[in-house]
């Protein structure tokens, strides 16, 4: 793979890049904060941690900006299938808290390959989705893609992570959309998800039942399709409680604690519960940078990933959490704006991919914190501890980077 330099750096999306800083900077200062009391080893402190990772996550964004456009596209599907292979590999080596997530290469830490290959099928899907061949209004073309994104995620969720598994999932349909797949195509996609939620309510899965079936009558596919499009989600939304008894039992439980806190305050609630207590407690402005009692009095659990968040609340502020969601808030909508600007159509999707990425990390971790989604167990970008997540975050940095360039390599 040779290096390219037929770019200016002038040229890079400086505005993205100094907005990842920004919100790196922001992290390693409230990390900092939580490690004042730490007492494990110096690899084992977050703030030591995140300095470490942060030497290999630049180094590869800057390798990437180095590399053609045309080798990247050229080699998707290679990385793509090294993707499936690292996703696999925790399954032959020895399970953590009973799950499978974790690659372990007798170094003072571990790797969670699900995170790189999120962006290995995201990439795969861009090409794919960019061959000038494919005829986007026929439902056979959405089929692949869907099957590309399928295999990694059926493989994440019986590690299991059902968080990365649902982010795995989220670029399919903007890039669909991006594509030119007709709308109805993306409904099908979406039908079997509200055809399970709905399935526990006989009203509300009854008026779901008639929506689709008006929806499939306007679409006008051939009859024997249409039947089995109907059928096909009723019988789906009737094996929901089948689905619900399978998942396990802290499945259940923090979906139950999403719908009720206040049921089990010192169980599953708890980490919701104490959150909002930090955020709250936090006010506009916060106590004061290291003066949060709910993190160093270790009230507020997962504080240096999941609930981060928390931790800025209660420290800096309502207005500093207002700050950074805008701050990041400006980075995809700039990434955005390089897709649709791009004259690449591989570039442009792939870009369209990398956002939602971000933005489904951003959406959960935030609206976890609050309590209005279950506990998911997802990172902040480029904010929350974690050497696997900050060096993918760097990785999609340096491929926005390169891919927003507008030339011919």
């Amino acid at each position: 793979m040779i290096l390219n330099k037929s770019f200016s750096y002038s040229e890079l999306p400086f505005k993205i890049i100094w907005s990842a800083a920004f919100l790196c900077l922001i992290g390693i200062v409230v990390l900092n904060s939580i490690s004042q009391n730490h007492t494990g080893g110096f690899l084992s402190n977050p703030f030591t941690k995140q300095i470490i990772f942060l030497i290999p996550a630049f180094l590869l964004s800057f390798i990437i900006i180095h590399i053609p456009r045309y080798s990247i596209h050229k080699y998707s599907y290679a990385f793509y299938f090294i993707g499936i292979i690292i996703v696999l590999l925790p399954f032959f080596s020895e399970s953590h808290a009973g799950t499978y997530r974790w690659l372990n290469f007798g170094l003072p830490f571990s790797i969670q390959s699900s995170e790189f290959a999120k962006i290995f099928t995201t990439i795969a899907l861009a090409r794919y989705l960019s061959d000038n061949t494919l005829h986007m209004k026929k439902f056979n073309s959405v089929i692949i893609p869907i099957l590309l994104v399928l295999v990694p995620t059926i493989i994440v969720l019986n590690q299991p992570d059902l968080g990365t598994s649902i982010v795995m999932m989220t670029p399919i349909l903007p890039m669909l959309y991006w594509s030119g797949a007709r709308p109805f195509y993306l409904f099908l996609i979406l039908a079997p998800v509200f055809s399970m939620l709905t399935a526990f309510d006989t009203t509300v899965f009854s008026i779901w039942a008639i929506i689709l079936g008006i929806t499939i009558i306007l679409a006008r596919p051939i009859l024997v399709i249409s039947l089995f499009l109907f059928f096909g989600n009723i019988f789906l939304g009737l094996l929901s409680p089948l689905m619900w008894n399978s998942l396990s039992k802290y499945q259940q439980s923090r979906i139950l604690t999403f719908i009720n806190p206040e049921k089990d305050p010192l169980g599953a609630a708890y980490q919701i519960i104490q959150s909002k207590t930090a955020i709250g407690s936090g006010g506009l402005l916060g106590k004061g940078w290291g003066e949060g009692t709910q993190t160093h009095l270790k009230f507020l659990p997962v504080q240096e990933s999941d609930f981060i968040l928390s931790v800025l609340g209660e420290e800096m502020g309502f207005v500093f959490i207002l700050m950074v969601l805008s701050t990041v808030g400006f980075l995809i909508s700039q990434i955005i704006k390089n897709s649709y600007e791009s004259k690449d159509r591989f570039s442009s999707l792939a870009l369209i991919g990398i956002a939602t990425i971000l933005l489904a990390h951003v959406f959960v971790n935030t609206a976890m914190t609050v309590g209005l989604i279950p506990v998911k167990g997802l990172p902040f970008p480029f904010i929350s501890a974690g050497g696997s997540f900050l060096v993918t975050c760097f990785i999609m940095i340096g491929l926005v980077s390169k891919l927003s360039i507008n030339y011919v390599d």
